[in-house]
């Protein structure tokens, strides 16, 4: 099966790209939303985090990286989440590519590595192409999504902060997650900060949160995967997580990662009400449908991963 699993030419980049065009961020907050995948509780949440920022006196950036389409496949729900999220800053996700360019035999787009059940992958297909037929219903949409990049370089606080979905080299790359970093994936990421000449790496695309704290060519550098902002992350909770990063402490709650940067690195709980949203995604995805079978338990119970698995890890890179 190629469909799902392949990783299309124009999917792809060079990590020394990443940081060739850097766009000026004046805010003291950037949140960075992965994987809201459709979920308009969520969004509800991360808007009202960033209103609380405001009260706080603080000027907050929203920048959605990608998959903030998934199981809104309603012209009502499709409409409203891509309205909301679009009237902020966005990169692509392989999901809003594929939305907006069907028909080119990608399936859903995520690239799937061989640890990935056959049955999800073709799962995955099938949700993406009712969605398809959704977004082809409106074209204003799907011209707005193509027009999106696939990555974003910020100056924040004098750093150089790349914005990405899938890994340095590829939109829909897992070479960020944390089934590749739990198993010798250092190297990989201390020589694509190298290559990029980034300060911090924020990704997502691959479902499963990671932080890491690294010293490369001397120089501090942060890497955050947030996970899914629109599902529950840890075990026994179905909370979602966003990126923060900011001149200003994170909050109690969040997931914080010591380093020598000038700023705080965190990944923010997103803590939105259950019930209503899965009453709605039950009423989209019934029993037995294809997003049920994959994400129902998961949206309801997490994942497997414990906060520990969060901590900060460190490692030095010459």
């Amino acid at each position: 099966m190629s469909e799902g699993r392949s990783c299309p030419l124009h999917y792809r980049y060079r990590p020394e790209a990443l940081t060739l065009f850097p766009e000026p961020c004046d805010a003291d907050v950037l949140y960075v939303v992965g994987g809201l995948y459709g979920n308009p509780f969520a969004l509800d949440e991360i808007e009202a985090m960033a209103a609380r920022e405001q009260q706080q006196g603080h000027r907050v950036r929203l920048l959605f990286n990608g998959d903030f389409n998934w199981f809104n496949a309603s012209d009502e729900l499709f409409r409203d989440i891509n309205a909301r999220v679009l009237s902020h800053s966005a990169i692509t996700g392989n999901v809003e590519y594929e939305l907006a360019r069907p028909g080119d035999d990608t399936g859903c787009g995520c690239a799937y590595p061989d640890f990935v059940d056959d049955a999800v992958v073709a799962r995955s297909n099938r949700i993406m192409e009712r969605l398809q037929g959704v977004a082809g219903r409106h074209p204003d949409i799907q011209e707005q999504l193509a027009r999106l990049p696939r990555f974003q370089c910020l100056i924040f606080g004098g750093l150089k902060v790349v914005v990405l979905h899938g890994d340095p080299e590829s939109l829909a790359g897992w070479g960020l997650s944390h089934e590749v970093l739990s198993h010798d994936g250092d190297d990989q990421l201390g020589e694509w900060f190298r290559r990029s000449d980034a300060d911090i790496i924020i990704s997502t695309h691959t479902c499963l949160p990671v932080m890491r704290s690294l010293a490369v060519d001397g120089r501090p550098r942060v890497f955050l995967n947030n996970g899914s902002a629109g599902m529950g992350n840890l075990a026994g909770g179905s909370s979602g997580l966003v990126a923060r990063v900011a001149r200003s402490p994170a909050s109690p709650a969040a997931f914080h990662l010591p380093s020598e940067l000038p700023v705080d690195a965190s990944l923010e709980p997103v803590v939105f009400p259950l019930a209503p949203w899965l009453q709605r995604f039950d009423q989209l995805w019934p029993y037995g449908s294809d997003a049920a079978l994959s994400y129902r338990q998961r949206i309801i119970n997490g994942t497997s991963l414990c906060g520990r698995h969060l901590l900060a890890t460190s490692a030095t890179f010459r």
